[in-house]
């Protein structure tokens, strides 16, 4: 039976929260037989000692994890369950346990509880006495109690020295998983925040001390439950690429520090959600349950088949309207003219979103100026193996370039082109343009981006954080035959419409397949062409390779023969519509059997 007096202990602790309210975030993943009692171990521990609420994020568990942490919060009322159906890494979990937390406080406690949350009032107490805004467990603290593999002691310790030497970081560890914030820390920090997975704790850590707040470290108690401890050389790959990329982003960019402060524009607007398609699939109900699921109830949706169906009648938000078998251009007009909103957000029918999808995007739209926004379309981890090969094919840097942006989060940066699949654009803004050029498919997002920016002298931002997951087509035919569309479009707004599409960037895959074609015929004229012909090509196929490397040797080599075959595919296919006077969708009516 719990202890009904509160513990001396945690005296400082109760000093430090006031009349405000601690959050504990627990990130968790496949933890499915020990959640529960993790959970209500943590409930226990706080639940006479001060205001509290428990916050655990399932990160894409493919057990009973989510079950689990649901049956608690069914019991204990504390404790709320969220769920995220992708394994999207512990820094996104933490974000979105953070959008819905409430407290003044802010604890991240890993969820196998390696770290007994016992000590947490030791960290209330170093708070108090130093007056950190933030205290960090440390487990090279001479205090410290470590079951710690060697191995992880001495990776530990390597990473150390490289942080003081990047960052000079007046801490000696940022990877223990038990920290305390005072909540402002963190208002500031994760708006701002890109990394997901293993480095989190050091871009948080180094944001904060980018503001001047006050860091101060504590004991730990370490019971490792990992085995050996050894660290794959994929996940140390990771970290420092995420590291080198912090350190580009605050030393270089200063990054963090231009990011301006958002708020939710007031007040609260309608958003509507307009998604074009032929029928309804699997894939719709599963793009309308990520609506549901939206952390921001200010929204309609409004359907755009070719014929009604019926099956949404009973929801008030979802507005059906057949409107034939037009482009979606067509289609996507008719919901404009339909909305309700003052936003619309276009979302294709093949993609779902990520719970803070609209309250990310949002949050941008309190600035005047700004008249659009677009976020990175994601592959889900339920597509095809073909289909997620087709997925790291476009998000190959040889393959997408510097708009890499698109298939995966980075930075917030202005754009002056974004593609349909995730785009906010202001309904006033849409109705004064008329809406979507109709006569062009695909490329209509284009041409409206243009207009958005050099017609209306508006501005375009990309948010990392307002995420949508796109279901890829497989490799190879699919994927081929959609990337030739999108270069034949490509090529001929790079002649008609320069101001957006007549980029080098755009160009290169061309410039290889004229170098390609014209090395092979030189090679039947003279020796040295041969030779020259057969380095280059030799240097190109080393560099893809090396570029296309995954851990698995059977995809490593798909995703190579994959960017190989785009680029040959895009680079042809773009110079034919350069060449060509009128797009097949300019003098062909639309057939959805193309798409």
């Amino acid at each position: 039976m719990a202890n009904p007096h509160p513990s001396p202990a945690w005296e400082k602790a109760r000093r430090e929260v006031g009349d405000g309210k601690l959050s504990v975030l627990m990130p968790a993943r496949n933890l499915g037989p020990s959640i529960a009692e993790n959970l209500l171990t943590v409930a226990r521990l706080l639940e006479n000692e001060l205001a509290f609420e428990i916050i655990v994020v399932d990160d894409g568990s493919t057990d009973s994890t989510y079950a689990e942490c649901e049956r608690v919060a069914g019991e204990r009322s504390e404790v709320k369950a969220l769920h995220i159906s992708e394994n999207v890494g512990k820094g996104a979990a933490l974000r979105h346990a953070f959008s819905v937390a409430s407290g003044s406080h802010i604890v991240f406690l890993d969820a196998d509880l390696d770290l007994p949350p016992g000590q947490l009032s030791t960290f209330f107490d170093r708070m108090q006495d130093t007056g950190a805004d933030v205290v960090i467990g440390s487990k090279m603290h001479p205090q410290s109690q470590l079951d710690y593999p060697f191995a992880r002691r001495v990776i530990s310790s390597t990473y150390f020295l490289l942080v003081k030497a990047l960052f000079g970081l007046p801490i000696h560890d940022t990877q223990t998983g038990i920290k305390l914030f005072r909540r402002a820390v963190l208002d500031w920090v994760f708006p701002r925040m890109l990394v997901k997975r293993y480095a989190v704790d050091l871009e948080i850590l180094v944001m904060a001390h980018l503001r001047d707040h006050a860091i101060a470290e504590a004991p730990v108690v370490l019971n490792f439950q990992g085995g050996s401890g050894f660290v794959g050389p994929r996940a140390i790959r990771s970290v420092m690429n995420d590291t080198l990329a912090i350190f580009y982003r605050a030393r270089v960019l200063k990054y963090y520090q231009a990011i301006p402060d958002l708020a939710m524009p007031q007040p609260s607007r309608l958003v509507s959600i307009v998604i074009a398609y032929p029928a309804p699939t699997r894939n719709l109900d599963e793009a309308l349950a990520g609506i549901a699921a939206q952390d921001y109830e200010q929204y309609e949706v409004i359907l755009l088949p070719d014929e009604a169906s019926g099956q949404y009648s009973n929801d008030e938000k979802i507005h059906e309207i057949p409107t034939g078998s037009v482009r979606p251009a067509e289609k996507r007009n008719i919901g404009i003219a339909a909305a309700n909103g003052s936003i619309v957000a276009f979302l294709d029918d093949d993609a779902f979103p990520v719970a803070d999808w609209l309250t990310r995007a949002l949050e941008h739209f309190s600035r005047p100026n700004v008249v659009a926004l677009g976020g990175p379309g994601c592959t889900p981890g339920n597509d095809s193996y073909l289909a997620k090969a087709g997925g790291l094919v476009y998000a190959n840097p040889l393959v997408s370039g510097s708009y890499r942006y698109r298939y995966m989060s980075e930075r917030v940066r202005e754009v002056d082109d974004y593609p349909s699949c995730n785009l906010f654009v202001r309904t006033d803004a849409l109705r004064e343009l008329g809406g979507f050029r109709t006569e062009y498919w695909p490329g209509e997002d284009t041409y409206l981006c243009m207009e958005l920016v050099h017609t209306l002298k508006g501005r375009i931002v990309y948010e990392p954080w307002a995420i949508v997951y796109h279901h890829r087509r497989p490799l190879f035919m699919p994927h081929l035959r959609q990337i030739g569309r999108y270069a034949l479009h490509r090529g001929y707004f790079a002649r008609h419409f320069p101001l957006t599409s007549r980029r080098i960037g755009y160009m290169v895959p061309s410039l290889f397949v004229v170098g390609l074609v014209a090395g092979l015929a030189l090679s039947f004229m003279h020796p040295f062409f041969k030779w020259v012909t057969t380095c280059a090509v030799s240097l190109y196929l080393v560099v893809t390779f090396l570029c296309s490397g995954i851990r698995r040797p059977r995809t490593w080599i798909l995703v190579w023969l994959g960017v190989i075959c785009t680029h040959i595919v895009y680079g042809t296919r773009f110079l034919m519509g350069w060449f060509t006077r009128r797009l097949p969708s300019q003098v062909q009516s639309f057939d959805h059997s193309s798409e």
